[in-house]
């Protein structure tokens, strides 16, 4: 698949529709739970331990029937196979497949003011706030960060921001929308559709300019060159283009794509095939790097940008949520050493909100985690961890940093000490 018409927006699914199981004996909620229940922590522990207690008269220490448990897990795959087709659409076999993206990338259309809608945990948002950050484009194209919603959806709220070193959500600084569903209804003719992000809009028409992640960061790289701190700095030069649309052809659907193909599988057959892609195209990429800094050899590319945001959810997120199971990242020599260096760009590290990014997927995505329990941090995913020497310099032929090699001249990790 062509990088360009590459369908890249990040959907949160939504908490599943409530649904009551009805069972033979006709047992009213009042018996579970009293009015303090619903008030407090210690009402919620006596209800639950009147649960406990009658389904200890009705079974005794052992398993509940089998016919209940049959019961509740038809019950429960039924609505979950429902939440599954209408929020991470699969074709027949149940392998998932993503929606395209509505809104795609005219630059001659676009005005010079322009506001980038985001949301951390997104992969796709994050490709464009590095180019964004890379380029110097913060002033030129301001952001407002949504968080996720109890809903599932894009929220914007004021969250103090404790640490200044990463980007945190925000209310929305151009319409004081509750929602980025709120601000795509804003553009002319309305719209109902997916609220996706990273989405670029038009702040003079009013109007979407772009819901493509590849899209806005081609446009980034290039586009905005007049208004940029860095414009020498080329992400996508001509000479190397054709080698950054191979990787990305190989890149987007085993990996970037390839993670969202395991964890959204509706069936055995579809997981088998998306994760063996995805381990082969891992271990394929780690040779690789073994005998060059970056993709595309010295040079930071937008095929490594795209890798990274992939890379850097990988034993946060999609190890464990996503069913990506076979090899942690840590375990790649080569990869996990490659994704330090590019963390240890400057401005990168601030674009990453691990705790956001966590909460993103295990607390939002329902149907893969009920319980909305958000797992410990793995210690190798931490900031201090992170900036451990990659010792990837020596693989470029120049020898020095890559914003040194690029002539990039921007401040230190954006605080961070690495």
């Amino acid at each position: 698949m062509h990088c360009i018409s590459l369908p890249s927006s990040h959907l949160l699914l939504h908490s599943p529709p409530k649904t009551t199981l009805k069972l033979a004996s006709h047992v009213s909620p009042r018996m579970f739970f009293n009015d303090s229940a619903t008030n407090n922590n210690s009402g919620s522990t006596n209800g639950f331990s009147l649960i406990k207690n009658v389904s200890q008269l009705l079974w005794g220490a052992s398993l509940p029937p089998g016919i209940l448990i049959s019961t509740v897990r038809t019950a429960w795959t039924s609505t979950w196979q429902i939440m599954m087709s209408q929020l991470a659409p699969s074709d027949p076999s149940g392998a998932y497949t993503r929606p395209p993206s509505k809104f795609r990338l005219n630059p001659t259309a676009a005005t010079t003011k322009l506001h980038l809608y985001v949301g951390l945990p997104c992969p796709w948002a994050h490709r464009t706030l590095i180019v964004r950050a890379l380029k110097g484009l913060e002033e030129a194209v301001p952001v407002s960060v949504a968080g996720h919603g109890l809903d599932g959806s894009w929220e914007f709220k004021d969250v103090p921001d404790k640490d200044n070193d990463i980007l945190v959500p925000t209310m929305d600084r151009v319409h004081r929308c509750r929602n980025l569903k709120e601000v795509y209804r804003l553009r002319k003719g309305g719209y109902d559709g997916r609220a996706t992000v990273p989405m670029l809009w038009d702040v003079e028409k009013k109007e979407v300019v772009c819901n493509e992640s590849y899209d806005i960061i081609e446009f980034f790289n290039s586009g905005l060159n007049e208004l940029a701190q860095h414009p020498g700095l080329d992400l996508s030069p001509l000479e190397l283009k054709e080698e950054i649309e191979e990787w990305n052809r190989v890149i987007y659907p085993n990996v970037n794509n390839g993670v969202y193909r395991c964890g959204f599988a509706q069936s055995q057959e579809a997981y088998d095939v998306a994760v063996s892609g995805l381990f082969s195209t891992l271990a394929r990429i780690d040779d690789h790097l073994g005998s060059s800094r970056y993709l595309c050899g010295d040079r930071l590319t937008l095929a490594d940008i795209c890798l990274f945001t992939t890379l850097i959810r990988f034993d946060l997120v999609y190890n464990v949520l996503f069913k990506c199971t076979k090899k942690k990242l840590l375990e790649y020599t080569n990869l996990h050493a490659y994704m330090r260096d590019v963390y240890q760009i400057p401005k990168v590290a601030a674009t990453c909100n691990f705790l956001e990014i966590m909460d993103g997927y295990y607390r939002m995505l329902f149907p893969l985690n009920p319980g909305s329990i958000r797992p410990v941090m793995p210690s190798v995913c931490e900031h201090e961890f992170l900036c451990r020497p990659s010792e990837r310099e020596a693989m470029s032929s120049v020898g020095k940093r890559v914003q040194h090699v690029l002539t990039c001249n921007v401040e230190p990790c954006a605080g961070h000490q690495c």
